[in-house]
């Protein structure tokens, strides 16, 4: 388990993660979702120990990060600005990965290049931007580690390659337990991967929540409802947003889905539906309860 505590740093007068408390299960897909400058990139390295906190602490597997390289064999750190070595190939970096990481595997790093179309004898200075990410997440992949730090992991890559990617990160989930942290801009990204999302806004984490447990409790139903009839009309409904098209109503509710039916079927519409709702619709929903516009804190 990662675990953060009061966990801060300042740059000059800049406060860039303040005073966060957040806890990050095993086997799970963290999605820490926010602007650029709200902080995402600065927690990923005091998590990888590249930062110093200033304040609180954070560990891994109850061991603190900073300057522990046995804390440090437990993660791999994909960065939003790439680096690898001077005139390096895939080749090189993976010689190099062997040393760092004992459980690196050479024989699915060769299959995974092929499989992506990376020649392993090519310099990566010559590759694209988006193949220089494909090889950072096959070297992050394939280090064998159990926790993967990814910052805007899937920026740059082309519809097709992110699918392959999401799906090796299941794989890998499913076979031995690795637990991704993901940390995007972008919440439809993260929709069909996440299984914990937390949103960063100004340093501070404004939401963190379980998407399953979100989406248990919050609905979206549409209905027209009798002539005369108001949404206020309907006893036992938690309506959170109402939006009209005419006589179609979009309601935003919480609560049991099983009870919603139950109002609903009482209230006999003269049409009614429940639709799930979007992790973007979720979170725009839950932090408006908050007082904030999450489309202005995101999108």
């Amino acid at each position: 388990m990662i675990e953060a505590t009061n966990l801060t740093k300042k740059f000059d007068d800049i406060l860039a993660v303040d005073h966060i408390n957040a806890q990050i299960r095993e086997g799970n897909v963290f999605g820490l979702i926010g602007t650029n400058g709200a902080g995402k990139s600065t927690f990923l390295r005091m998590a990888a120990g590249v930062l110093k906190p200033d304040e609180g602490s954070i560990t891994i597997d109850g061991m603190d990060v900073y300057e522990n390289e046995a804390a440090k064999r437990k993660f791999f750190y994909i960065s939003d600005d790439q680096y690898f070595f001077g005139n390096a190939t895939p080749q090189d970096m993976m010689n190099y990965y062997r040393i760092v990481y004992p459980e690196f595997d050479v024989n699915r790093f060769d299959s995974l290049l092929k499989s992506f179309g990376l020649q392993k004898n090519r310099k990566i200075n010559t590759f694209s931007k988006g193949m220089k990410k494909q090889v950072s997440i096959l070297c992050g992949i394939c280090a064998g580690t159990e926790y993967l730090f990814c910052d805007e992991t899937f920026d740059g890559l082309d519809p097709v390659m992110r699918q392959a990617v999401k799906s090796i990160f299941a794989n890998d989930m499913e076979e031995r337990k690795l637990t991704p942290i993901i940390a995007s801009h972008n919440l439809r990204e993260l929709e069909d991967i996440c299984d914990h999302v937390g949103l960063l806004h100004k340093g501070g984490i404004l939401l963190s929540r379980d998407l399953d447990e979100m989406k248990m409790n919050l609905h979206k139903v549409q209905c027209v409802l009798k002539d005369g009839m108001q949404p206020e009309d309907i006893t036992g409904l938690t309506i959170l947003k109402t939006e009209r098209r005419g006589k179609l109503l979009t309601l935003t509710v919480r609560g049991d889905l099983n009870q919603v039916e139950f109002v609903m079927q009482q209230a006999d519409p003269v049409f009614y539906e429940t639709i799930p709702l979007s992790l973007e619709e979720i979170f725009i929903s839950e932090t408006e309860v908050v007082g904030y516009d999450v489309k202005k804190l995101i999108f």
